[in-house]
């Protein structure tokens, strides 16, 4: 095997190889942490996916990066990142990129990643990449959810705390996309808790799931 691939492959094993192999015991505490930036994409009236940022924590940049410096240049551009950007998107895939969206509690699938690529920037990776939904959302459609999360956690996934979430440009200005639990409306207390149970039942914590609310003026 080439050297970059064996190199590849050692990074991506905490997101993707070493999870497979955890994932049938207990993990009691995160080994690699993400904090994610997503903007939800809304065409033609509907909602279609997700563009995400994911930063990696220091010591995963610090694994994930070691011999890809071709040059020795002591820069990691996004050509020398390529491939570990493909290994990771590739691994991430089997595991629904960690991302399970939801329509009024309905569990919705996930289609392919596109348009990834790695940033090395402030000593840290970053992966780019755009999530499409299986099936487009109408707008019209209440109780959007995305959340963002390893169900062993084994990777602990953190919002951003400035703008972690936001709409692409041209979405309806009486929607908006936000962190947490949306706020109560009349005669929306028993939906809201309903939400909040189906959530929780599959381990993921609301204050920390993309919300979509068309509802305003």
């Amino acid at each position: 095997m080439p050297m970059t691939r064996m190199r590849a492959l050692l990074g991506v094993l905490a997101v993707a190889l070493l999870y497979g192999a955890l994932a049938t015991r207990a993990v009691a505490h995160p080994h690699v942490w993400i904090i994610f930036e997503a903007t939800v994409i809304h065409e033609k009236g509907a909602f279609v996916g997700v563009r995400y940022k994911w930063t990696f924590d220091e010591f995963y940049t610090a694994m994930a990066i070691e011999g890809l410096d071709k040059n020795r240049d002591g820069v990691y551009d996004r050509e020398e990142l390529a491939e570990l950007a493909k290994v990771n998107i590739d691994g991430l895939k089997d595991f629904d990129y960690f991302t399970y969206p939801a329509l009024a509690g309905k569990q919705l699938k996930v289609g392919e990643a596109r348009d990834y690529w790695l940033e090395h920037k402030d000593g840290v990776l970053s992966l780019h990449f755009t999530l499409s939904l299986a099936s487009p959302v109408l707008m019209e459609a209440k109780g959007l959810t995305i959340s963002v999360y390893d169900p062993t956690y084994f990777i602990a996934f953190e919002p951003a705390k400035t703008d972690p979430v936001k709409l692409s440009e041209g979405a309806p200005k009486g929607c908006e996309a936000k962190i947490g639990v949306p706020a109560k409306k009349p005669g929306e207390d028993a939906a809201l808790e309903s939400l909040q149970a189906q959530l929780g039942a599959l381990g993921v914590d609301i204050t920390k799931t993309i919300m979509v609310d068309c509802t305003g003026p």
